[in-house]
């Protein structure tokens, strides 16, 4: 782009990223000259040449091409200072310098500034000096974070005000606008920069998405050259397979995998990859991203068939790339102990996607949850397709009406619904968001668009579903007693036992076993068991759970029978009574 005219700039363009023709576009207009690089800013940029593509990191793309065409191009960051794209460059702005020095009796030609205040009111000079002479002008400001971070104006420092003011005016400055002037400011995340100079109508933010597959397969031909028959040799996937299955990383991550390969000789099997990009990736989502890494599948759930079979079809939709027929996502919801958890980990075995789940992002550190969850968000983006679990998703998700927090659960939940809804992520972004209290989630997160599918978990309710769970917990704790061994109240009692405390009371079996010196669990054993186990003492706060789920649930399959024929008028009536009971909301 040596030559950045309007009437070239068509012919070049599409040669270019995305961010860049909209930079193009906008800075044509004349009505924005500072411009917010963020997202994927630490990465490769593609240089379009005559025989393919160059990368090159995003300060050398923005010096020597991008603005290569301007006289002067200065860099600031706090940690450096002021630097210069080249040595005349540098000579002319400390000419200038010592004639400001003269003026007001400084010394800054002896020593420059490194505070963002002092830097800005020396560039202010500058920049009208030599945009007056009719020169052209970009500055780049890395890490803009650093200078104007994302604090409450009662909060905020003098200098980080003065910042911001330097900032706001030169973008609409009417000498800046008329002149060939750019300024780029560049973070990772744009929710760590003051909303302020986000919202500002003269101020155009960009993203730097993380590298598609077209981009990542050019840049791995591009990487190996003539080395491709070496690295096939080493490596189980040829480039174009290496490409479809690293989505979520960047060139430099993937730069990383081949030259492991090239240079180390280490042999790279899918098996690896998967370990590795894994690993890259959770750690550039701050470990706030967790892998689910499964052996168990759908059949290892006890129970709930109809919730299964939904999810089977899902699952084959989702193999069959089928995205347009399935929910932007799901609210799993039912008592505790009910295996929400375990069923959508076992679901994460059939479906042939990664899934993740989401962690704890919030912090007690302004700013710093907003753009935490930026950052996860776009990887998740970047990573399609996926699927997503958030457990107590009614704590994690923040509410629209919430307070005391400085207005962070609501700026978590305006990102977390906006980029629910975004019809594009249909089917490629699925959401499972996990509840035993529905009730207590924004019913803008529970709407048709966003987590459009209610699926309800109920402890067992039939003979049938009694045996089948108390097999599998049979099973996967390792006791070997059939069915006829097993303590009626186990399956005939009065009350149901969930999962979780079947679990649990066989694994207090095979405690007691171990003490007494056996190796296996007795009849006689799990009966004494049975007989000391004391059930949990919230039977209201369980009922409570149940009716909400009922409540909740969008097909009328998935209810237990008693729950299908119970008024839901009724129900209302008993979980606004269990709640006064309860002393909840």
């Amino acid at each position: 782009m040596n030559t950045l005219t309007p009437a070239s700039v068509d012919a070049l363009l599409p040669l270019y990223p995305e961010w860049v023709q909209e930079l193009a576009r906008r800075y044509f207009t004349k009505t924005t000259n500072q411009f917010i690089l963020h997202g994927n800013v630490r990465d490769l940029i593609p240089l379009p040449e005559p025989d393919g593509f160059r990368y090159v990191p995003l300060r050398d793309f923005l010096r020597d091409d991008l603005f290569a065409p301007r006289d002067l191009v200065l860099f600031y960051d706090r940690s450096t200072g002021l630097q210069f794209a080249n040595p005349a460059t540098r000579e002319d702005f400390f000419r200038a310098l010592e004639g400001f020095d003269q003026l007001y009796g400084s010394s800054y030609a002896r020593q420059l500034p490194r505070d963002p205040v002092r830097v800005f009111t020396l560039l202010e000079r500058y920049f009208r000096l030599r945009l007056a002479e009719g020169r052209r002008i970009a500055c780049i400001i890395d890490y803009a974070e650093t200078i104007v971070p994302a604090t409450e104006g009662a909060f905020a420092s003098s200098e980080d005000r003065d910042a911001l003011v330097f900032l706001l005016k030169w973008s609409h400055d009417p000498l800046l606008l008329q002149s060939d002037f750019t300024l780029c400011l560049i973070t990772e995340n744009l929710t760590d920069l003051h909303r302020q100079l986000v919202q500002n109508p003269y101020t155009a933010a960009l993203r730097l998405p993380l590298p598609d597959e077209k981009v990542r397969q050019s840049f791995i031909e591009s990487y190996l050259g003539s080395q491709t028959k070496a690295f096939l040799e080493r490596s189980e996937l040829s480039p174009a397979v290496l490409a479809h299955h690293t989505a979520g990383l960047n060139l430099i991550q993937l730069r990383t995998i081949l030259a492991d390969v090239l240079e180390n000789h280490t042999p790279l099997s899918f098996e690896r990859l998967v370990a590795l990009k894994k690993a890259f990736i959770e750690a550039e989502a701050y470990g706030l991203l967790e892998f689910i890494e499964t052996k168990y599948t759908l059949d290892m759930v006890a129970g709930h068939h109809r919730a299964k079979a939904h999810l089977r079809a899902a699952a084959q939709a989702l193999r069959q790339g089928r995205y347009e027929v399935l929910p932007m996502g799901y609210l799993v919801t039912g008592p505790v102990g009910t295996g929400k958890t375990f069923l959508i980990t076992c679901f994460a075995g059939e479906i042939g996607i990664p899934m993740v789940r989401l962690k704890n992002f919030r912090s007690q550190w302004q700013g710093v949850t907003e753009g935490n969850l930026e950052k996860i968000l776009t990887l998740l983006e970047a990573m399609t397709p996926v699927a997503v679990m958030i457990d107590e998703a009614d704590a994690a998700l923040g509410h629209r009406e919430a307070e005391g927090d400085s207005g962070v659960s609501k700026r978590v939940f305006a990102q977390i619904a906006s980029f629910m809804s975004n019809p594009a992520h249909r089917g490629r972004i699925l959401f499972f968001l996990l509840t035993a209290r529905p009730d207590l989630m924004p019913v803008d997160l529970k709407r048709q668009g966003r987590a459009e599918e209610h699926l309800a978990l109920f402890y067992p309710s039939s003979q049938q579903e009694r045996d089948e769970l108390l097999e599998v917990m049979l099973r996967r704790t390792g006791i070997p007693l059939s069915l006829e061994e097993v303590p009626s109240a186990l399956r005939k009692g009065e009350r149901a036992f969930s999962g979780a405390e079947l679990e649990a009371l066989l694994t207090r079996a095979k405690f007691r076993a171990a003490a007494q010196g056996l190796e296996e669990v007795t009849p006689q054993i799990l009966q004494e068991v049975v007989d000391d186990f004391l059930p949990p003492t919230y039977p209201l706060e369980i009922e409570l759970q149940t009716l909400v789920a009922a409540l909740e649930c969008t097909s009328r399959e998935l209810l237990p029978e008693p729950l299908q024929n119970m008024d839901r008028e009724a129900m209302l009536a008993r979980v606004e009574a269990l709640k006064q009971l309860l002393a909840i909301r």
